[in-house]
């Protein structure tokens, strides 16, 4: 057993450090107050290859593992969690369900500017009443024999990187068993490029957090995308969509991580410089027993995302992992971004203060691809409980 990253993965945890430092953390607060979504930023990400990270270079990616991927998130999601999710959405939700799911056409055609970073891709599965319970999509694609296309009618809810200047499409789950049968739903996945007819982008959400990041709903009206848009197997959509997830759990706990860590380094630093009652308020246990809790938490997230991810680098099962990973760092970037703001104090209230922006960016993580009530419930199935 050991706890070592590779020389080669300490020095691209560096380059992606110093970058979100020097081209991120500078303008985090004002894309937060603008709710702007910084475009020339991601094609930056995406000319230092991180949203090709675990791709084949032959769709011009890295060829890197999960592991380094989790670590580039990790990273950028010290400085702005907002950035962290549009690239962990890109890859983790925009152009792997095409590596994995997809022919060789469209893997051809579609993964070689989602992996430079010249377009994102969309993932959708949310509805307005089909979220945690995601097997009761409503949205249906009914295929067009004639004509050889799918007529898609519906709704998506939430939908990240779904209506950017680069969006290139959006991978959404319908059903697509006859209406009125009575069988059990048949739930399919189609690519639906951006700008089909038929397709509506929503204007974007009011939302607590994560101003920065681009979140839309989409409507479907007689929108007809080509039969071989279908992603994968006829019927197997809704079962590939959720070993997805299991990815993007690990991806998402690796961004809470980053959330965690920037919140005791920021903490410890204010800990010793602020001053109350003649000495440093790092000095008072009140405070300094904050900061030791913030310690374990970064330790303790640390190790269940870098295990999590191990075992997907080895082809070994992780579903539990991926969900333990998922729920521990995400409620624990909660809690972390609250005792830091209250370390902060009422400078901590103030939006010029990054913890701000991390309390408030930091609620959707243990909503968001999977709920905690959900990852408790994929681990209590993954321990032999009845279902």
């Amino acid at each position: 057993m050991h706890f070592d990253l590779t020389d080669e993965q300490e020095s691209f945890r560096k380059v992606v450090a110093d970058f979100a430092r020097a081209e991120i953390a500078p303008h985090a607060e004002a894309w937060d107050r603008d709710h702007t979504f910084p475009v020339d930023t991601v094609r930056a990400m995406g000319e230092l290859g991180l949203f090709g990270l675990p791709f084949p270079e032959e769709y011009g990616g890295g060829g890197s593992d999960f592991t380094t991927l989790c670590l580039a998130i990790e990273e950028i999601a010290r400085v702005d969690q907002s950035v962290a999710i549009t690239l962990e959405a890109g890859v983790g939700l925009g152009a792997n369900p095409i590596f994995t799911y997809g022919t060789e056409e469209q893997k051809q055609r579609w993964l070689p500017d989602l992996c430079a970073g010249r377009a994102l891709g969309g993932f959708g599965l949310t509805e307005p009443e089909a979220g945690s319970d995601a097997g009761g999509t409503r949205t249906r694609a009914v295929l067009d024999d004639v004509a050889g296309e799918w007529v898609i009618d519906g709704e998506k809810a939430f939908i990240t990187n779904s209506g950017t200047a680069i969006t290139s499409l959006v991978t959404i789950t319908a059903r697509t068993d006859v209406a009125g049968s009575g069988a059990a739903p048949e739930i399919s996945t189609v690519i639906v490029p951006a700008g089909t007819p038929g397709v509506e982008v929503q204007p974007p959400y009011r939302k607590m957090g994560w101003h920065a990041s681009d979140t839309h709903g989409l409507t479907f009206a007689g929108c007809r995308v080509p039969a071989d848009h279908l992603l994968g197997q006829r019927g197997r959509g809704f079962a590939n969509f959720l070993a997805i997830l299991d990815d993007g759990r690990v991806a998402i706990a690796a961004l809470a991580l980053g959330t965690i860590e920037a919140c005791l380094e920021q903490s410890v630093a204010y800990a010793k410089e602020r001053h109350a009652f003649g000495r440093p308020i790092g000095g008072y246990q009140a405070v300094a027993f904050k900061c030791a809790d913030l310690a374990v938490m970064a330790e303790t997230a640390r190790n269940l995302v870098y295990k999590a991810a191990f075992l997907k680098d080895a082809g070994r099962p992780f579903r539990k992992e991926a969900a333990m990973a998922k729920l521990y760092a995400t409620e624990g970037a909660v809690t972390a971004t609250r005792e830091a703001t209250q370390i902060f104090g009422g400078y901590g209230f103030m939006d010029e203060t990054p913890v701000s922006r991390f309390y408030r960016d930091s609620k959707i993580l243990e909503i968001g691809e999977g709920t905690s009530e959900v990852q408790r419930l994929v681990i209590s199935r993954q321990l032999g409980l009845p279902v």
